[in-house]
């Protein structure tokens, strides 16, 4: 029966990685593996827990909350262009200062990727910017499509991305953190995580040297499409660029490591529909219907529940059918004997299910529902393990070539996805080395 899981598991990530519908694969296998449970080895529920897995989810109080009004604010932010002022804000000054501009690129679109967690999202917002204005600072097209897009991994420490309120949800119920807060898990991530974008930061930079792809490096100036100039007479207003913060600086003041205010009072979804009311006001003040912004945040609310809280709740079923065919008891049985393997396996797998595939979400998801609780087994904590696992899959996506970032950066600069991930991989390879050491040194 492990042969026989381990077989459905591996056509599961293939049929993931030729693009067919995730959730719908997962909930399929899961269920494929509970039936096979339940009849052939006898466990109890098989089929009956594998639904149960897929409801709980979708009603889980800790982690839906959270996911829909992230997803929410996100598109208020948006639809009152008051993401674009903070975009502006942080991008301009970079072609002021040349000798930065690679680093300050990967950075600049690190942090803003926490503000705004969507991968291709942020690759569009900041390349629009950014890619015309190294440019026309005659970086070559396919380094400065590079600098924005190995940046793209911040949103592994954001409040809005599906695994720290999994990841908090799960050390919760095992009594290893008072709350199932989002918060605690991201400040154990954040240092880590940040030393790891210097570090991408800086291997960029070297390349950028030794290829001789930086500021100055070539007297062809690339022609952009229409639509695609850098924002010259865009004027930026200070107060629209800080609104989209104001729920993450509401959030860390709130921590129980920082304790500027009660914790219990600033929840994540609480935090982001202050930020949501602040949006509504911009939008009337811009003469913008408010109806309208309204249903821009039931829209985000409605995609984050389709997008991301149902692929968690299929990856809860795939994790519960794991474990009925007994798949799940045998994997941590083979970590127990060594601290090591289970280290190396949170790391490694997600980084490459998510380099092929350009998501490595699914392999994220599964792994932190079927293998994360169990980590103290392997004298870890759930926080270090599951973090990992996230971590190393934002990672190895800044890596694919198949990416939905690569690609509308690789459209913007007129260049070679391909060409793009050769100077990204080691950057974000040794950057997982550093963080996974990081976290795990943590005690």
């Amino acid at each position: 029966m492990i042969w026989i899981g381990l077989a459905i598991v591996v056509v599961t990530f293939y049929l993931i990685y030729k693009n067919y519908e995730a959730r719908l694969v997962l909930a399929l296998s899961g269920l494929v593996m509970a039936f096979i449970g339940q009849v052939v080895v006898g466990t109890n529920g098989g089929v009956s827990a594998a639904v149960d897995a897929f409801v709980k989810q979708l009603v889980n109080g800790g982690l839906v909350p959270t996911i829909v009004t992230v997803m929410g604010f996100g598109y208020v932010m948006t639809f009152t262009k008051c993401s674009d002022h903070l975009v502006n804000l942080l991008v301009k000054p970079l072609a002021r200062v040349p000798v930065i501009v690679i680093p300050g690129a990967v950075i600049i679109t690190w942090l803003l990727n926490i503000v705004l967690p969507s991968a291709a999202g942020i690759a569009a917002a900041v390349g629009v910017l950014l890619i015309p204005a190294l440019i026309a600072l005659k970086v070559r097209p396919v380094m400065a499509a590079a600098a924005v897009f190995i940046g793209t991994w911040g949103s592994v420490v954001s409040p809005g991305l599906m695994f720290n309120p999994q990841i908090a949800d799960i050390a919760f119920k095992a009594k290893e953190i008072p709350a199932p807060d989002a918060m605690i898990v991201i400040m154990q991530e954040a240092l880590p995580c940040a030393i790891g974008a210097l570090v991408a930061a800086i291997c960029l930079t070297i390349i950028c040297i030794v290829l001789k792809e930086g500021v100055g490096s070539t007297e062809i100036v690339k022609e952009l499409p229409e639509g695609e100039e850098i924002q010259k007479d865009f004027k930026v207003n200070p107060i629209k660029a800080i609104i989209p913060i104001i729920p993450l600086a509401l959030l860390v003041l709130a921590s129980k490591q920082v304790g500027v205010l009660p914790t219990k009072a600033f929840s994540v979804p609480v935090c982001m529909l202050i930020g949501t009311a602040i949006g509504l006001i911009v939008a009337l003040v811009n003469k913008q219907k408010i109806g309208d912004a309204s249903k821009k945040f039931c829209r985000g609310a409605g995609d984050g529940f389709c997008d991301v809280v149902i692929l968690i709740a299929a990856a809860a079923m795939f994790a519960s059918g794991m474990k009925a065919i007994g798949l799940t008891g045998a994997l941590v049985d083979a970590m127990k004997g060594s601290q090591s393997v289970a280290m190396f396996a949170a790391a490694a797998g997600p980084f490459v299910m998510a380099a092929i595939s350009g998501s490595g979400n699914a392999a994220a998801l599964a792994f932190n529902q079927a293998i994360t609780p169990n980590a103290a087994d392997f004298g870890l904590t759930i926080v270090q393990l599951g973090a990992v696992a996230q971590i190393a899959a934002g990672l190895g996506r800044s890596m694919s070539p198949v990416a939905g970032g690569v690609i509308i950066l690789a459209g913007i600069a007129g260049v070679n996805p391909m060409e793009v991930v050769k100077r990204t991989a080691i950057p974000a390879i040794v950057a997982l080395i550093v963080v996974t050491l990081l976290m795990f040194a943590m005690s």
